[in-house]
């Protein structure tokens, strides 16, 4: 795996340090990159993004972005997926290639509408079966979309 395009994971202004924790520790187990978007809602050397994150943070590949407009610009020719519980297309439907992103919001408001319009050909939902529930965790969805990625390109086995 180490000489194909890896996959990137992307989380806008992420709220909570054991979430992003957890992802850190998911992207350096799987090689992806992880890109950190505008405002966080805790400090990189925050405790508890550290203990989620063990002692994995030296292998992660850490981006800092202001924007995602400045990510994109970054890497014109790369696809871009956005997740929301709104979207019409499962995550079951996409057809991940090796470098993409797979771009989430922060945990109490998600992405923002107006990207979500702009992009509903790659907006993508987790199916959630109860009403009573209104999202998952970010670092277990991050996890789902990661391995579906991962299992479509055969990088599991």
């Amino acid at each position: 795996m180490q000489n194909e395009q890896p996959f990137h994971i992307v989380l806008i202004e992420p709220e909570i340090p054991p979430n992003t924790g957890n992802i850190g520790r998911l992207c350096a187990a799987t090689g992806t990159h992880l890109h950190l978007v505008g405002k966080l809602g805790f400090s990189l050397d925050d405790k508890h993004l550290k203990r989620a994150g063990l002692d994995y943070w030296p292998e992660v590949k850490l981006h800092r972005w202001d924007s995602l407009p400045e990510v994109q610009a970054q890497f014109p020719q790369a696809r871009f997926w956005y997740t929301s519980k709104k979207a019409s297309r499962s995550y079951t439907k996409a057809d991940f290639k090796p470098g993409d992103f797979l771009v989430f919001g922060k945990e109490t408001l998600g992405l923002p509408e107006e990207l979500l319009a702009e992009e509903q050909d790659y907006a993508l939902r987790i199916p959630i079966f109860s009403p009573a529930v209104r999202s998952l965790n970010l670092a277990n969805s991050a996890a789902i979309l990661l391995y579906e990625a991962l299992r479509q390109n055969q990088r599991l086995d």
